[in-house]
């Protein structure tokens, strides 16, 4: 009889752990889950938005393993971003914090921002005024305005369009000096523009390395507007924003 318990506990215990390492081997070569704590990605991103990150889509560095061992540098089956793409990275000044952002520029690109117009290779970027935007959930709540953002074609790639907001284009990262991308780096922004840390300021983000990409963010698969508090089950229908489960990020 005791034989069968201890053999019993031992099946469990093989069986935890077992799950646990196909969970970290999903997490590590399929898709990884993120959470939005911030507004830098509005609209595109809302705070309390939960997504999935292809972990495949650049390859894989070492931090694409939880806690980024060092076990190697570089990436493994690595590919460029295109532009457009909104991808997790890790914080190049502390190699540890997640970032999410907007990929705009890639290694050779000249990026500048001039009257909240954002360049890329010296040529203006259309965009086109969609209108106001109540911005909510991340401090005060405030009207921007809402623009249309069409970034140029890539070879074999449609132009791809995505919505950003300005506050006005008056803002400290609406005029910059032109930026060149370093071989090996990407230039990331967020579409809040006037509400967003990012590559515009190289003394805090700065040019992102390859080997620093998590992943691409695919699409989102909960979301909650924060009405309701974890033990407030009453509210949890409200809360949920049932419009964005399973959308696509673009």
């Amino acid at each position: 009889m005791a034989k069968k318990k201890s053999g019993g506990w031992l099946e469990s215990i093989k069986t935890i752990v077992y799950a646990g390492l196909i969970a970290i081997g999903i997490r590590t070569i399929a898709f990884e889950p993120f959470n939005i704590p911030s507004g830098s990605m509005i609209p595109t991103l809302l705070v309390g938005d939960y997504l999935f990150v292809s972990k495949y889509s650049y390859g894989y560095s070492r931090h694409s393993m939880p806690f980024s061992p060092n076990l190697f540098s570089g990436r493994i089956f690595g590919s460029l971003p295109e532009r457009g793409d909104v991808a997790v990275f890790k914080l190049p000044r502390d190699n540890s914090t997640d970032y999410i952002k907007r990929i705009i520029g890639l290694p050779g690109d000249r990026i500048q921002v001039r009257g909240g117009v954002l360049h890329l290779n010296g040529q203006p970027v259309r965009r086109e005024f969609v209108g106001n935007y109540t911005v909510e959930g991340d401090g005060p709540r405030m009207v921007v305005r809402e623009f249309r953002e069409i970034l140029p074609p890539q070879p074999g790639v449609e132009p791809h369009a995505h919505l950003i907001l300005e506050m006005s284009d008056d803002q400290p990262y609406d005029n910059t000096p032109e930026f060149v991308v370093p071989p090996g780096h990407v230039f990331a922004m967020g579409d809040n523009r006037d509400n967003s840390l990012d590559s515009r300021a190289q003394n805090a983000v700065g040019f992102v390395p390859l080997e620093n990409l998590v992943g691409r963010a695919e699409f989102i698969f909960f979301s909650v507007d924060g009405s309701a508090r974890w033990w407030e089950i009453w509210g949890w229908p409200t809360a949920i924003r049932w419009s964005r489960l399973f959308s696509a990020v673009r």
